[in-house]
């Protein structure tokens, strides 16, 4: 089989689909690895390491995109690409599809087998391809939140550690989940009070004892969240529902109520976002000012940090890519449910329940089109 891995070209994204590790398994395995030119570059990849593991560059997206069977990504395709779809075609990379219905309709329209990372299921329910990278924006939103109460940046002026004689900023966290952890973990380390809030209660206990009462825990509902929101200096907002836009936890009330130069960082947003008052920005322009609180709400948050993210996330995903490659799609997808659960488009069809639910359209199941 032919396996296209093409340049990333949405706005600062320098992660890459496959490492040249990869490749050489692949090859090793008897497949065809097509590299775009200069795709592993800004992940500190150069091309000469893909072409010792056995990958062939080739110079435009045009001839990857065409040649290929299968295209593995890192992110969603921008609209520039949508032009590359074609009938049969394989796309193996996070889509994000709930908020975007102009991707999702062109991908159905092409017939592209869209699979996403984002909701494939392993053996105990949970998103391996998607940890990883909440891991590394966990951490991140800490880091470039700081960085934002910075008063050059327009926040507040503080320093979350604080220092002895000054208090430490309040850091509150919406969603307890790999985000959450992953934040609460930095935050702690920078010395920060830290509040948790979830509304699986189970959940906060495991919290509680995960940071041996460290951290402050709260279950999630309006008061809670709008009291948290206007102590914060920092706010992180984490909720996931797998597939579906996220649901707004916090209120364009409880933002206006939130001391000026606070800090919003939305990691939800790849998927619509869980502050009321978020909108997707870039690397490029990453963060704005509303109502006296800064925004930053970057889709693509792990890009930053490309050399680390692409082995994180590769790691998770080459097995899949292994599987798919060796089987065909319509095998692999029939042997694996946890795959079955990725597939969200497939020949035309709508297959992923949460995405037809936040769009308002039919769907099926992905078993009944490929038995």
């Amino acid at each position: 089989m032919i396996l296209g891995v093409p340049k990333e070209v949405k706005d600062h994204e320098s992660r890459v689909g496959v490492t040249p590790a990869g490749v050489k398994a692949l090859v090793e395995a008897g497949h065809t690895i097509l590299v775009e030119t200069n795709a592993g570059a800004l992940s500190s990849l150069p091309d000469d390491e893909y072409q010792s593991a056995g990958a062939e560059i080739v110079g435009s997206a045009y001839d990857v995109w065409r040649l290929s069977d299968v295209i593995v990504k890192v992110k969603e395709p921008v609209e520039k690409e949508y032009g590359h779809f074609r009938e049969g075609l394989v796309l193996f990379t996070y889509l994000h599809l709930a908020p975007v219905p102009a991707l999702t309709a062109k991908l159905l329209e092409k017939k592209v087998i869209g699979i996403a990372y984002e909701t494939i299921r392993d053996k105990a329910g949970t998103l391996p391809l998607l940890t990883p990278m909440s891991e590394v924006a966990g951490r991140m939103s800490v880091q470039v939140g700081a960085a934002h109460l910075e008063k050059e940046k327009g926040g507040r002026g503080v320093l979350l550690g604080g220092v002895p004689g000054v208090p430490p900023g309040n850091v509150c966290v919406i969603g307890g989940g790999i985000v959450g952890i992953n934040a609460a973990k930095v935050a702690l380390g920078m010395g920060a009070k830290v509040t948790i809030i979830d509304m699986n209660l189970n959940r906060l206990r495991e919290l509680d004892d995960i940071f041996n009462g460290r951290v402050y825990t709260l279950a999630s509902n309006s008061y809670n969240v709008s009291h948290a929101a206007r102590e914060a200096d920092l706010l992180i907002g984490g909720v996931l529902i797998p597939g579906a836009a996220a649901p707004k936890i916090v209120t364009k009330a409880m933002v206006s109520a939130m001391k000026k130069g606070a800090v919003i960082v939305d990691v939800a947003i790849d998927q619509g976002g869980c502050i009321e008052t978020a909108r997707p920005t870039t690397h490029s322009d990453p963060s704005y000012v509303l109502g006296g609180v800064v925004h930053y709400c970057v889709t693509n948050m792990p890009a930053a940090v490309p050399h680390t993210s692409t082995f994180a996330l590769t790691n998770a995903t080459f097995p899949y890519v292994l599987r798919l490659a060796t089987l065909g799609a319509k095998a692999a997808i029939q042997a694996d449910p946890g795959l079955q659960d990725g597939v969200n488009t497939y020949d035309g069809v709508l297959t992923c329940k949460p995405v037809a639910e936040s769009q308002g359209k039919p769907w099926k199941s992905v078993l009944d089109l490929v038995h």
